[in-house]
This record gives structure tokens, C-alpha cells and sequence, in this order.
């Protein structure tokens, strides 16, 4: 069964998230990986195939071919042949020899290693963000989206809770005004996602995530690096044991 693509959305209670807008514009280039730069018919359709792989539209296990794509999304066959091939080197789809391209099956073991990086890697985004002088205004937005988090769980929109985490987490690579990290990270989170929602299925998990994600925000109003590291380590790292005991349990 496809997920929902429904997603949460609240008014916005103050003037606009000012360091989201500012700081998802200015690292919207950044964001794209550098493979699909400099090609607007390759961007747009490794853009909107990489959409299609995150959402849950084409599965784990689908095959992906250039036919119903170029229906699809209105493009030529060779920028589409190019985004696939992007999209292969960075883990978000695998070739089988005279088969295509399919959507990859991640494993237990799969996961957790990208756990495992993402730990590392948001553990150096943190400490620098922390110790930004923007951190103020990065924390107040933060503040925003946890607060927007919170009513999406109190209504049981999953799907909206699982989007708002993403845009939490992007917003603190932003934030660290590293660009490479935030391209890495990227493309580690767009692998991840693939069984995100695994873990937001966890009983109780999302209402522990809210918990962790108020920690981080309080660290990084503190100004304390050791504080964000320590938090976004430990939320981490409690939601890869999360996941890994469910799909345990379901396997």
C-alpha cells in the first residue's frame, strides 16, 4: 500500500519563519547535488524523480523506466537517463544489469549505517550552529516548526509530523553554514527517508522526538555546542535503536 501524501500544514502564527525562508533559499542551490548543476532539463527531472522515490510514490523494490517518466513529467529521454544515473550514484535507486534501474530495499544493517553517519554528521551541525551568530533567529524558527511538529501529533497526521522532522533537521544543516555538510547530509537524508516513516511508526516515538527536539533548540539558544552535539547525538541515535528493534521485531 502507497503512503500518504497528505501533509500538515498550520497557519503560520507570526510574521513567516524568517530564518527558514532566508536560509532554505539561499541553500537551495546548495541543497541540489552538484552532479545536476548547470543542466535545467536534468535539475527538473532529478528533482522531480527524486520527489517521486521520497514520497513513497515509486516503492522500495519498483522499477523505474524512462517511458512512463517521459509521460509523466513532460521531458525528453535523455534527461531523464541522466537523472537516473544521479540518483543511482547517490543511493536513492540501484541498477540491475538488463533489468533498469529499481528502487532499493534497505536493510537493517542498511539503516543503521546511515544512522550511524547522520549522527556524525548533524553532531558537526550542530556545534557550528550553535556557535553562530545567527543561532538566535535559527532557534526561534526551530522553536516554530517543533511547535507546528507537536500540533501535527496531536492531531495523528504522521505523514505531516515525518515532513516538519525533515524540515527541522535541514534547517539546523543550514544553519551550521557549512555547504558541503548540508550537501552530504542531503543526500544521506534522501536514503533515509526511504524508511522513514518505519520509525515514526514506533509507539511513542514521535511524542520522544518532540522531547529530544526541544533539547536541541534549548542548546542551541544557549549558545552551547557541547549541549547540541550531546542532543542531537542521543536523538540520533535513540531513533536508529528505535527503528532497528521494529524492524526486527517485523522481520
Amino acid at each position: 500500500m502507497k503512503k500518504s501524501l497528505t501533509c500538515f500544514n498550520p497557519a503560520v502564527k507570526s510574521d513567516s519563519l524568517n530564518f527558514v525562508n532566508k536560509t532554505f533559499e539561499a541553500g537551495r542551490v546548495s541543497m541540489d547535488v552538484d552532479a545536476v548543476r548547470g543542466d535545467g532539463l536534468v535539475s527538473v527531472a532529478h528533482t522531480e524523480i527524486r520527489k517521486l522515490i521520497l514520497s513513497g510514490d515509486l516503492l522500495p523494490g519498483d522499477r523505474v523506466t524512462v517511458r512512463p517518466l517521459i509521460e509523466r513529467l513532460g521531458l525528453s529521454a535523455t534527461p531523464i537517463r541522466t537523472a537516473l544515473a544521479t540518483l543511482e550514484r547517490q543511493g536513492l535507486l540501484e541498477s540491475h544489469d538488463h533489468r533498469g534501474f529499481f528502487v532499493p530495499s534497505l536493510s537493517v544493517d542498511d539503516l543503521m549505517e546511515i544512522y550511524e553517519l547522520r549522527e556524525a554528521l548533524e553532531g558537526i551541525a550542530s556545534r557550528r550552529a550553535a556557535q553562530s551568530p545567527s543561532r538566535l533567529e535559527l532557534a526561534d524558527d526551530m522553536d516554530q516548526l517543533l511547535e507546528e511538529q507537536r500540533a501535527a501529533v496531536a492531531a495523528g497526521d504522521l505523514s505531516g509530523y515525518v515532513e516538519l522532522d525533515v524540515r527541522f533537521h535541514q534547517l539546523m544543516w543550514l544553519g551550521s553554514g557549512n555547504k558541503r555538510l548540508v550537501g552530504v547530509a542531503d543526500n544521506l537524508f534522501g536514503q533515509m527517508r526511504m524508511g522513514n516513516n518505519i520509525s515514526a511508526r514506533v509507539p511513542g516515538r514521535p511524542e520522544a522526538s518532540l522531547s529530544e527536539h526541544e533539547a536541541i533548540v534549548d542548546a542551541l539558544r544557549a549558545g552551547d555546542p557541547r549541549a547540541a552535539e550531546k542532543a542531537v547525538r542521543f536523538h540520533i541515535r535513540t531513533a536508529g535503536k528505535a527503528l532497528s528493534q521494529l524492524m526486527d521485531r517485523n522481520s
